[in-house]
C-alpha cells in the first residue's frame, strides 16, 4: 500500500514540476517572445513586404548571401518553420541547399533571437544552463553559437549545392 501511495505522489509531482516550468515560461520567456515577434512584424510593416521580397531575391543571386544572409533574414523575420518559404527567392537548383542552410540555422539563432525558433529554445537553454552554473556570462556563448551557426550553414549550403548540381547533371544524362 505504501508503494502505491509513493507512486501516486511521484506521478502528481511530475505534473507539479511541469506546471512550475510552464509558470516560469509565462512570467519569463513568453512575454519576451511576444514582444520580439511584435517588433519583427512591425519592422516588416515599416519596411514593406515588397522590399523584403526584393532584398531576398537580390541576395539569392550571390553564393555567400544565399547561404548566410537569406537564411539569417528568413529565420529572424519569419521564424521557424515559415523561414523556409524564403526558398522561393532562389533558383530551383539552389532550393535544396537553401533549405539545408536554413534548417541548420534553427538552433544557433535562438541564443540571440529566441523568437526565431521558440519551439526549440530548450536546446539553447540546456546549454546555457550549464554555462550559467559555471558562473559564466551567456552573451559570449550566444554570439559564438550564432557565428559558428553562420559558418556551418555556409558550409552545408555549399556542400548541398554541389551535390544537388551533380545529381541534376547525372539525371540529365
Amino acid at each position: 500500500m505504501d508503494l502505491l501511495a509513493q507512486l501516486a505522489e511521484r506521478f502528481i509531482n511530475l505534473f507539479n514540476l511541469g506546471g512550475a516550468t510552464f509558470l516560469s515560461w509565462v512570467t519569463g520567456i513568453i512575454p519576451t517572445l511576444v514582444v520580439l515577434i511584435t517588433f519583427v512584424n512591425a519592422l516588416i510593416s515599416i519596411v514593406g513586404e515588397e522590399r523584403m521580397d526584393g532584398f531576398a531575391k537580390v541576395c539569392g543571386r550571390f553564393f555567400l548571401l544565399r547561404y548566410t544572409g537569406v537564411p539569417l533574414v528568413a529565420m529572424f523575420v519569419l521564424c521557424n518553420p515559415m523561414a523556409y518559404t524564403f526558398g522561393r527567392f532562389v533558383e530551383e537548383k539552389y532550393k535544396p541547399a537553401f533549405y539545408d542552410a536554413a534548417v541548420s540555422f534553427c538552433h544557433p539563432i535562438t541564443g540571440l533571437f529566441p523568437h526565431a525558433n521558440a519551439g526549440e529554445l530548450f536546446v539553447y537553454l540546456g546549454i546555457a544552463n550549464g554555462v550559467s552554473e559555471l558562473g559564466l556570462s551567456l552573451g559570449p556563448l550566444a554570439v559564438r553559437y550564432f557565428i559558428v551557426g553562420l559558418i556551418v550553414i555556409l558550409i552545408r549550403g555549399m556542400v548541398t549545392e554541389r551535390l544537388t548540381l551533380r545529381f541534376l547533371k547525372q539525371k540529365a544524362q
